[in-house]
Protein backbone atom coordinates (compact mmCIF):
# COMPACT_ATOMS: atom_id res chain seq x y z
CA UNK A 1 0.00 0.00 0.00
CA UNK A 2 1.45 3.35 -1.04
CA UNK A 3 0.90 6.95 -0.09
CA UNK A 4 -1.26 7.32 -3.22
CA UNK A 5 -3.67 4.66 -1.96
CA UNK A 6 -4.03 6.56 1.32
CA UNK A 7 -4.62 9.83 -0.55
CA UNK A 8 -7.35 8.12 -2.59
CA UNK A 9 -9.01 6.96 0.65
CA UNK A 10 -8.79 10.51 2.04
CA UNK A 11 -10.42 11.86 -1.11
CA UNK A 12 -13.29 9.38 -0.77
CA UNK A 13 -13.63 10.30 2.92
CA UNK A 14 -13.91 13.98 1.96
CA UNK A 15 -16.47 13.24 -0.77
CA UNK A 16 -18.70 11.10 1.46
CA UNK A 17 -18.25 12.77 4.82
CA UNK A 18 -16.96 11.13 7.99
CA UNK A 19 -20.18 9.47 9.15
CA UNK A 20 -21.14 7.97 5.80
CA UNK A 21 -17.55 6.84 5.19
CA UNK A 22 -17.40 4.98 8.52
CA UNK A 23 -20.89 3.48 8.09
CA UNK A 24 -20.26 2.38 4.51
CA UNK A 25 -17.13 0.45 5.41
CA UNK A 26 -18.26 -0.75 8.86
CA UNK A 27 -15.77 1.11 11.03
CA UNK A 28 -16.40 2.40 14.54
CA UNK A 29 -14.77 5.73 15.37
CA UNK A 30 -11.26 5.11 16.69
CA UNK A 31 -8.96 7.22 18.81
CA UNK A 32 -5.99 7.31 16.41
CA UNK A 33 -6.30 10.22 14.01
CA UNK A 34 -4.63 11.23 10.79
CA UNK A 35 -4.29 14.94 10.02
CA UNK A 36 -3.88 15.99 6.39
CA UNK A 37 -4.21 19.50 4.98
CA UNK A 38 -5.91 20.72 8.17
CA UNK A 39 -8.53 17.95 8.27
CA UNK A 40 -8.64 15.03 10.68
CA UNK A 41 -9.58 11.47 9.77
CA UNK A 42 -10.04 8.17 11.57
CA UNK A 43 -6.71 6.40 11.03
CA UNK A 44 -8.06 2.81 10.99
CA UNK A 45 -10.89 3.56 8.58
CA UNK A 46 -8.62 5.40 6.16
CA UNK A 47 -6.05 2.62 6.31
CA UNK A 48 -8.70 -0.05 5.72
CA UNK A 49 -10.01 1.72 2.63
CA UNK A 50 -6.48 2.44 1.39
CA UNK A 51 -5.87 -1.31 1.64
CA UNK A 52 -8.94 -1.79 -0.57
CA UNK A 53 -7.48 0.54 -3.20
CA UNK A 54 -4.16 -1.30 -3.07
CA UNK A 55 -5.39 -4.90 -3.07
CA UNK A 56 -9.07 -4.86 -4.00
CA UNK A 57 -10.05 -6.11 -0.52
CA UNK A 58 -11.12 -3.92 2.39
CA UNK A 59 -9.11 -4.44 5.57
CA UNK A 60 -11.82 -4.68 8.22
CA UNK A 61 -11.65 -3.02 11.63
CA UNK A 62 -11.11 -6.35 13.42
CA UNK A 63 -7.97 -7.01 11.36
CA UNK A 64 -6.11 -4.16 13.07
CA UNK A 65 -4.51 -4.62 16.46
CA UNK A 66 -5.80 -1.32 17.79
CA UNK A 67 -5.15 2.19 16.57
CA UNK A 68 -1.41 1.90 17.18
CA UNK A 69 -0.87 -0.39 14.18
CA UNK A 70 -2.82 1.92 11.87
CA UNK A 71 -1.04 5.06 13.03
CA UNK A 72 2.34 3.36 12.70
CA UNK A 73 1.67 2.31 9.11
CA UNK A 74 0.38 5.75 8.17
CA UNK A 75 3.31 7.57 9.75
CA UNK A 76 5.68 5.36 7.73
CA UNK A 77 3.91 6.64 4.60
CA UNK A 78 4.66 10.23 5.64
CA UNK A 79 1.34 11.21 7.22
CA UNK A 80 0.89 13.14 10.45
CA UNK A 81 -0.84 10.83 12.89
CA UNK A 82 -1.79 11.06 16.53
CA UNK A 83 -1.55 7.88 18.55
CA UNK A 84 -3.78 7.37 21.53
CA UNK A 85 -1.94 8.21 24.76
CA UNK A 86 -2.86 4.85 26.29
CA UNK A 87 -1.26 3.00 23.38
CA UNK A 88 1.98 4.95 23.70
CA UNK A 89 2.22 4.11 27.39
CA UNK A 90 1.36 0.48 26.76
CA UNK A 91 4.16 0.15 24.23
CA UNK A 92 6.73 2.04 26.29
CA UNK A 93 6.23 0.01 29.47
CA UNK A 94 7.12 -3.48 28.15
CA UNK A 95 10.21 -2.30 26.31
CA UNK A 96 11.62 -0.85 29.54
CA UNK A 97 11.34 -4.25 31.26
CA UNK A 98 12.68 -6.36 28.41
CA UNK A 99 16.24 -7.53 28.34
CA UNK A 100 18.26 -5.94 25.54
CA UNK A 101 18.45 -7.97 22.37
CA UNK A 102 21.64 -9.48 21.17
CA UNK A 103 22.97 -7.80 18.03
CA UNK A 104 21.90 -9.46 14.84
CA UNK A 105 24.32 -10.90 12.39
CA UNK A 106 24.58 -8.83 9.24
CA UNK A 107 22.41 -9.94 6.39
CA UNK A 108 24.05 -11.80 3.61
CA UNK A 109 24.31 -9.57 0.61
CA UNK A 110 22.63 -10.55 -2.59
CA UNK A 111 24.61 -12.95 -4.72
CA UNK A 112 27.12 -10.91 -6.58
CA UNK A 113 27.33 -11.59 -10.25
CA UNK A 114 30.93 -11.38 -11.27
CA UNK A 115 32.08 -11.62 -14.80
CA UNK A 116 35.08 -13.85 -14.93
CA UNK A 117 37.57 -13.81 -17.70
CA UNK A 118 37.53 -17.10 -19.56
CA UNK A 119 40.74 -19.09 -19.45
CA UNK A 120 42.87 -19.45 -22.56
CA UNK A 121 41.34 -22.83 -23.33
CA UNK A 122 37.78 -21.39 -23.19
CA UNK A 123 38.40 -18.33 -25.38
CA UNK A 124 37.56 -18.64 -29.05
CA UNK A 125 40.63 -18.33 -31.23
CA UNK A 126 41.41 -14.96 -32.82
CA UNK A 127 40.60 -14.93 -36.53
CA UNK A 128 42.25 -12.83 -39.24
CA UNK A 129 39.65 -10.41 -40.60
CA UNK A 130 41.08 -10.65 -44.14
CA UNK A 131 41.67 -14.33 -44.81
CA UNK A 132 39.68 -15.81 -41.89
CA UNK A 133 42.48 -18.06 -40.65
CA UNK A 134 43.31 -18.57 -36.99
CA UNK A 135 45.92 -16.06 -35.87
CA UNK A 136 49.10 -17.22 -34.15
CA UNK A 137 49.92 -16.12 -30.60
CA UNK A 138 51.59 -12.96 -31.96
CA UNK A 139 48.21 -11.78 -33.25
CA UNK A 140 49.69 -11.07 -36.72
CA UNK A 141 48.46 -13.17 -39.64
CA UNK A 142 51.29 -15.18 -41.31
CA UNK A 143 49.56 -14.98 -44.71
CA UNK A 144 48.40 -11.34 -44.69
CA UNK A 145 51.12 -9.85 -42.50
Amino acid sequence: MTRQHVLAALAEHDARGAEEFLDLYGFEPGVGTLTHEGRTYDARAVLGVAHKFATGRLARQDEFHGDLQATGLLSKRGFEVTEPASARRAVAAPSATRAPRAPRAPRASAAKTTTRTPSREERPPAICPTCFTVLPATGVCDACG
